[in-house]
């Protein structure tokens, strides 16, 4: 390419990477897949690298990240948040292999890190208590998160030694709390997180704590802010055995390599891996583990020359959709699905991909014979990114959804604040089969041989209508069904049998109630005992109990309220299916304690410890703690900037402490 044809090039790709970096870092919502923005990235670098006079001050490669958010306040990082290098072949990393030695001798060591998919944060501790959190922003300037990172269980708020210091790390949502958030805004009919690493960092950048609080998220701490000699460290494997004897999470799957064989050998096992963890990651980390050596090496002006990341294999693939297809769930929720080219992405061969309801659809402008980039991320059902626009040939057909559901032919309704379809008919046979098939799974009554074919084959036999009707079945019955054998017919009514005795949160949990997950049916499961007490509660007495919402509590009042519901709850009783809760109960005596037995609200800010901590510590007690002060509230501990409730309780002559009694009962 002659120059002035690179220079044409050079313009377009910074201005393109430019606006797709501020959709990425600024706004949380990537344009385009990473793959393709590392491959007009590394173009660009290429370009620059024949032409030196053409690498502008403003260009990408040039610049550690995006500016940050402007609605909350910004903190200026004391050492910059550098971006690290990125190498993505065995070509690649020998020939960061022989820079580093031909900068620092062959006596250098690797330390190989697994590169979690989050968001990078700075976590400044003083005297041993953490005192500000910020994102990395453009490396400079971030974003002061600090109110949201106290809410992450694995950070500490006070280290096991007074030390200063600032240390860096990757908050992350590990990929069963990614699901279980993305069923319950399916559920509500809200906007679904493509990726676990954008409902974290969405997450992050909630202005209410509460929010962040309820996601579940995570964080692995990866290093040492400022120079880790200071610490008497002489390299970063022994600064992260440092940094976990404070107190901090670290990721033990790290490995010290002297070859770049090594480094290869460990790549290619998480390659293999990656899928079986339980959080995602994008690549692998290799840093010089000598501080010796890292300080001789040096910086560029965007990245250490010390470190690089080795980036996975895109696993973003472009396939064609042929048909759009439409399926509605247990909750009658209408989801419009892709059929694709089968084509194969993360090691398995994807024919289908969500396209999750009709805004979706149309934002994207996805049409029946379009060219589309798919991702699937480890174990994340298959998604449409984006459509390749300029492969249209005009014959594409674009699609509308239809007014009647596809299952029963009821009219469809959007419920208003939601964004989905839903079919209200509540004997809608699509509704029901979802049902069962989610009552039968492993999370809820867990009856193996009972699977999807199965399902739907005995409910169109009609020998199931409803989950009750599953005690009914008989061997003979089912030796009738497609491909049933005599000993799958006998492990089945097995299965079915062993069910009738599992605790009463596994039933909970199977009956599918809206906004009632695992946790929730738990939690109402050990506070009521059995099903007869919970059907009987009010939503006074349920938002009581920490962690049911009013959301919540609505949801399982309407619920017990259907007298077809609490028939069917009679036919279980009939057979002989267990209501109880059969777990482990919080069983101390009243008086045991100044917390045993008593009906406690929080409220305000705590100095010495969180609310998450202080909560925790009082229902280790006995203590039941409510959301709300009410008439049965035996006593408030109020905090700093307590408000209402404190008002409210000193109305209803409650008992009141301040942090000072709580941390006094606390350590008794």
């Amino acid at each position: 390419m002659d120059r002035l044809k690179a220079e044409q090039r050079v313009n377009e790709l910074n201005e393109m990477l430019r606006n797709y970096g501020h959709a990425y870092y600024v706004l949380d919502k990537p344009a385009v897949p990473d793959a393709i923005y590392d491959q007009l990235l590394n173009e660009l670098i290429d370009l620059e690298t024949l032409y030196p006079d053409l690498v502008f001050p403003d260009s990408p490669t040039q610049r550690v990240g995006g500016a940050p958010l402007s609605t909350v306040d910004k903190v200026t990082h004391e050492r910059p948040m550098l971006s690290l290098s990125n190498v993505f072949d065995e070509k690649d990393l020998h020939e960061f292999d022989k820079r580093v030695r031909s900068g620092a001798g062959d006596k250098i060591e690797y330390v190989c890190e697994l590169k979690i998919d989050g968001l990078a944060v700075s976590l400044l501790y003083e005297n041993g208590k953490f005192v500000k959190g910020a994102t990395r922003g453009d490396g400079r300037i971030g974003e002061d998160i600090t109110v949201n990172l106290r809410t992450i269980r694995t950070i500490p708020l006070k280290l096991k030694e007074a030390v200063s210091l600032e240390v860096r790390g990757e908050v992350f949502m590990p990929k069963k709390s990614f699901h279980a958030l993305n069923e319950e805004r399916g559920e509500r009919g809200e906007e679904l997180f493509a990726n676990p690493r954008n409902a974290a960092a969405g997450s992050l950048r909630q202005l209410d704590p509460k929010i962040a609080a309820s996601r579940n998220l995570d964080v692995f701490i990866y290093g040492i802010g400022g120079d880790g000699e200071t610490y008497n460290l002489s390299n970063h494997d022994e600064s992260l055995d440092y940094l976990a004897g404070l107190g901090f999470k670290t990721n033990k799957e790290r490995r010290v390599c002297t070859t770049v064989e090594e480094v290869l050998a460990y790549i290619e096992k998480w390659t293999d891996k990656r899928n079986d963890l339980p959080y995602e990651i994008d690549g692998i980390v290799i840093k010089v583990n000598q501080f010796l050596y890292q300080q001789e090496l040096g910086f560029t002006a965007k990245s250490p020359k010390w470190a690089t990341a080795y980036k996975f294999p895109a696993e973003e693939v472009m396939t064609t959709v042929r048909d759009i297809e439409l399926s509605v769930g247990r909750t009658g929720v209408v989801t419009p699905t892709a059929i694709l080219d089968p084509v194969s992405v993360a090691g398995t061969t994807v024919q289908r991909a969500s396209l999750h309801n009709e805004d979706l659809i149309k934002e994207k402008d996805i049409r029946i014979g379009d060219k589309v980039i798919i991702r699937k991320a480890g174990d994340i059902i298959p998604e449409v990114v984006a459509v390749i626009l300029d492969q249209r040939t005009e014959e594409e057909l674009p699609f509308e959804m239809p007014t009647h559901c596809p299952a029963c032919d009821s009219e469809l309704v959007r419920i208003e604040g939601e964004v989905a379809l839903r079919c209200v008919n509540p004997q809608c046979p699509a509704q029901i089969t979802e049902g069962l098939i989610h009552f039968v799974s492993r999370n809820a009554m867990n009856i193996d041989g009972l699977g999807e074919k199965v399902i739907e084959q005995l409910y169109r036999e009609g020998l199931v209508h409803d989950i009750s009707d599953i005690y009914k079945l008989t061997k003979e019955q089912l030796l009738e069904l497609d491909r049933m054998g005599d000993k799958s017919a006998s492990n089945l009514v097995a299965a079915i049998e062993a069910s009738r005795s599992n605790s009463m949160e596994k039933l909970l949990f199977g009956l599918g109630i809206r906004h009632v997950g695992e946790r929730g049916a738990r939690i109402l499961s050990e506070h009521f005992g059995t099903l007869a007490q919970l059907i009987a509660a009010t939503k006074e007495e349920l938002v009581e109990i920490h962690e049911i919402g009013e959301k919540m509590a609505d949801s399982i009042v309407m619920y017990f309220d259907s007298e077809e519901v609490r028939a069917l709850v009679e036919r279980l009783h009939e057979a002989n299916v267990n209501l109880t809760y059969t777990g482990t109960r919080v069983r101390i005596e009243e008086g045991a304690n100044a917390f045993a037995g008593k009906k406690i609200v929080l409220t305000g800010k705590l100095e010495q410890m969180t609310r998450q901590e202080a909560s925790a510590q009082i229902e280790a007690l006995g203590g039941k703690l409510s959301g709300s002060v009410s008439k049965k509230t035996d006593l408030l501990i109020a905090g700093e900037e307590a408000g209402s409730k404190l008002d409210k309780a000193r109305e209803l002559k409650v008992e009141i402490w301040d942090e000072a009694r709580l941390v006094e009962e606390l350590n008794k």
